[in-house]
C-alpha cells in the first residue's frame, strides 16, 4: 500500500508541469474581430490556417500564421468572391479548408442571388501546394440526396474512411435544422446511407429557433467528439455534443450519445456571449487540444443578429475529464486592451 501510494505521489508530480503547462497557455482574445463561424487548422508546413465568415456574406479568404496569436495580424487574401446572379450569389457562410489527396478543399455554404435563403453547400478545389497560389476551381453543389435548406458542412477522415458532417433540414424543408453524417467516395460526393444524428429535441436547442447546425469534430482518447451548436445566434447560442467509440459504426445512429445539457454557453461572468460554431486544432507540438470559436462581449443586439458584425474568434485550450470527455469551462473573458 505504501508503495502504490508513493508511486502514485510520483507519477502525480510527474503530471503536474504538463497540468500546468496546458492550464499557463493563453490567448490574447479576440484573436480576429468580426469573423465568425472561424475554422483553423494546423498544417503540416507549421501554420495555422484559418477561414471565416466576413460580415459582409460576400467573400471566402485565408490567412496564416505561425501563432494562433498571430491570426489577428495576419494579411487576409480573398480567394473567391460570390458571383452577381445565380446560385452562389448570397449568403456566403462558414468555409472550411482542408488538405484532402494532395489538394485543398474549401466547404462552404451559398445561395442564389435571387432567392437568397435556398442556400446549399458548395465545394472550390485547388491543386497547388500553397492554398495561396494557383487557382481555386467552383466544383458546384455538393449534393446529399435531397434539396433543402443545406449548410455548415465539415469532413474528417477516421480508420481509412472518409465522412461529411453537415446541416440540413429533413426532406420536404420543414422543421429546424438537424445534423446529418454520409461516408464521402471522393472529396466533392459522398455515397451509401446518409445518417441523422441530431435534431432539436431539449429547450436549449430551440430557443427562438429550432437549431443543430456548424458541427465539429475531434477525435480523441479512443472517442468521437462532435460538437454542434444551438438556438438563434444571439446570447441563446450554444453548444451541444454527441459521442461514439472509435471503430464503431459511426453510420449507425444508435452508437452516439447526446449530452442533455449545453456543453458551452454564454459566460455573464466574462462578458461573453452565444459562443459557438467551433473548429478544434492543437498547439503547435500536438500535445494540447484548443477550442476555436466566435462569440460577442455584449449580450444586447440591435436589431437581428445576422447583422450584428462583431461576432469574433477567440481560442481556449480544452481540458479533459477522468472519464475521457472534454471540458470546455466557461468562454473566457477578453484580454485587457493594451
Amino acid at each position: 500500500m505504501v508503495f502504490s501510494i508513493r508511486r502514485v505521489a510520483l507519477m502525480a508530480a510527474l503530471m503536474l508541469p504538463l497540468l500546468s503547462c496546458a492550464a499557463d497557455i493563453q490567448f490574447h482574445n479576440p484573436l480576429v474581430r468580426q469573423r465568425a463561424d472561424p475554422q483553423v487548422a494546423l498544417q503540416a508546413d507549421g501554420y495555422y490556417y484559418m477561414t471565416a465568415t466576413v460580415p459582409e456574406y460576400d467573400r471566402i479568404e485565408l490567412r496564416r500564421a505561425r501563432s494562433l496569436d498571430e491570426l489577428g495580424q495576419a494579411m487576409p487574401q480573398v480567394v473567391w468572391r460570390k458571383h452577381a446572379s445565380g446560385p452562389m450569389g448570397a449568403h456566403i457562410w462558414a468555409p472550411e479548408m482542408h488538405r484532402i489527396d494532395g489538394k485543398w478543399y474549401i466547404y462552404f455554404t451559398a445561395a442564389p442571388a435571387e432567392s437568397v435563403w435556398e442556400i446549399r453547400l458548395f465545394v472550390l478545389e485547388n491543386a497547388s501546394e500553397d492554398p495561396f497560389k494557383g487557382e481555386w476551381i467552383e466544383r458546384g453543389q455538393l449534393r446529399t440526396g435531397w434539396e433543402s435548406f443545406a449548410l455548415d458542412a465539415t469532413t474528417f477522415a477516421l480508420d481509412g474512411k472518409r465522412y461529411l458532417v453537415w446541416t440540413q433540414r429533413a426532406a420536404g424543408g420543414k422543421g429546424g435544422t438537424n445534423i446529418y453524417m454520409a461516408q464521402m467516395d471522393t472529396p466533392v460526393s459522398i455515397t451509401g446511407r446518409v445518417a441523422l444524428l441530431s435534431k432539436p429535441e431539449y429547450p436549449w436547442e430551440k430557443v427562438k429557433y429550432d437549431v443543430n447546425e456548424g458541427p465539429a469534430v475531434l477525435v480523441h482518447g479512443g472517442r468521437v467528439f462532435l460538437t454542434y451548436s444551438a438556438s438563434a445566434t444571439d446570447a441563446n447560442y450554444c453548444m451541444g455534443m454527441l459521442s461514439a467509440p472509435v471503430g464503431a459504426d459511426l453510420l449507425d445512429p444508435v452508437v452516439w450519445r447526446k449530452s442533455p445539457e449545453p456543453v458551452f454557453r454564454s459566460s455573464e461572468a466574462n462578458a461573453q456571449y452565444g459562443p459557438g460554431h467551433n473548429s478544434f486544432t492543437t498547439t503547435p507540438d500536438g500535445k494540447t487540444d484548443i477550442l476555436v470559436y466566435h462569440a460577442r462581449n455584449y449580450r444586447e443586439i440591435k436589431g437581428d443578429p445576422l447583422h450584428d458584425p462583431n461576432r469574433d474568434t477567440r481560442a481556449q485550450v480544452i481540458h479533459w475529464r477522468a472519464d475521457g470527455t472534454p471540458d470546455f469551462g466557461e468562454p473566457v473573458a477578453d484580454a485587457p486592451r493594451e
